[in-house]
């Protein structure tokens, strides 16, 4: 069933990947993953990737939440981790839903 996400912050993450650890990232993500399912405001997150690049909508309740988060210290150092070895590049975009709606085949 789609969630009805209208009025929530959306913070999208697009990045490409070096190749490099791929263990270490893969820990490093499902830790990240874990962490932010257990902060105030989460909402949850859609993911995917092809090809070395990656997107990965993260849901917030509110503004407050979502710079909550970008702040928390794991987070941060799990971020410069990421800078030193992991991404050749990485966007980042914050919104507010505006408008959301689902379909889902019986």
């Amino acid at each position: 069933m789609a969630a009805d996400r209208t009025g929530q912050i959306v913070v999208a993450f697009i990045s490409e990947r070096t190749g490099e650890d791929a263990e270490g990232y893969a820990i490093a993500a499902q830790a990240m993953d874990a962490l932010a399912a257990r902060q105030p405001g989460y909402r949850g997150i859609d993911s995917v990737s092809s090809g070395g690049v990656g997107i990965t909508l993260s849901y917030w309740a509110d503004e407050a939440a979502a710079v909550a988060w970008r702040n928390h210290p794991e987070h941060a150092e799990t971020r410069e981790a990421g800078r030193g070895r992991w991404y050749k590049w990485y966007r980042l975009h914050v919104a507010e839903i505006g408008r959301s709606y689902g379909w889902d085949r019986g």
